[in-house]
């Protein structure tokens, strides 16, 4: 068995001016579109997105507050995902960050760009020592 999966990726393109990269997965059994962003320093997920995956989802107030780009002072959650995966690379019993990531689903529906379910982030592309290809549209996760 290889140390290591690949991943096809697909790059979007946002109006010409630049690309973001979308890897499919699965939560809970079902698909799901992940952005890889090396900036983020958690994994993401959308709390009205990832309850269409998760029945009875409890949401947990996280202390203090989450900033991100163009914006400060969001306030996020954590819940625990019990099994998701990126190819097949499957994780378990993750605890991840619940944020409202409307403003992307807008632009991306008006761009005509698929749906995100989720953004993954440097926890666990740090984790799984990843590997973004762009030459072969590929991203490498070490188990």
């Amino acid at each position: 068995m290889r140390r290591y999966i690949e991943i096809p990726i697909q790059l979007l393109d946002i109006e010409g001016e630049g690309f973001h990269i979308m890897v499919k997965g699965m939560i809970h059994g079902k698909e799901a579109h992940f952005l890889i962003d090396t900036g983020a320093s958690r994994s993401v997920f959308d709390p009205n997105t990832i309850s269409t995956f998760i029945d009875n989802l409890e949401f947990e107030k996280k202390e203090g507050m989450t900033a991100g780009v163009g914006s400060s002072d969001l306030e996020s959650s954590t819940f625990t995902i019990d099994t998701f995966s990126i190819g097949d690379l499957e994780i378990h019993d993750y605890e991840a960050v619940a944020l409202d990531l409307e403003n992307i689903h807008e632009m991306y529906e008006k761009l005509g760009l698929p749906h995100i379910d989720g953004i993954l982030g440097g926890d666990l592309l740090k984790r799984y020592k990843a590997i973004v290809n762009y030459k072969a549209k590929k991203l490498r996760l070490t188990r």
